[in-house]
């Protein structure tokens, strides 16, 4: 049965959405950076630390992971500094 969603590996960057780690004291480099951008289909792309087998035997009831899907991990600073830059529903 396909899935009712599934990621276009063919999107583009649009823009960023808040500040980027470094604007936000988050980072030690520029090699290291977590991210959230808006993609040109509207999708959101989230880079931060891969956290899926630190929480994969802790998730809460219902929470599944699936084989092509990881659990990642960015700062609420990070995504309160994106807030105004997320559109309504």
């Amino acid at each position: 049965m396909p899935r009712p969603w599934e990621a276009d590996h063919d999107a583009g960057f649009q823009r960023r959405l808040g500040r980027t780690a470094e604007e936000l004291g988050e980072s030690r480099t520029t090699q290291d950076c977590p991210e959230i951008w808006e993609l040109d289909n509207g999708d959101i792309a989230v880079i931060g630390r891969d956290a899926t087998a630190a929480y994969a035997e802790r998730l809460p009831p219902g929470v599944r992971i699936g084989a092509d899907e990881r659990l990642v991990i960015i700062s609420g600073r990070m995504l309160s500094a994106a807030k105004p830059d997320i559109r309504d529903a």
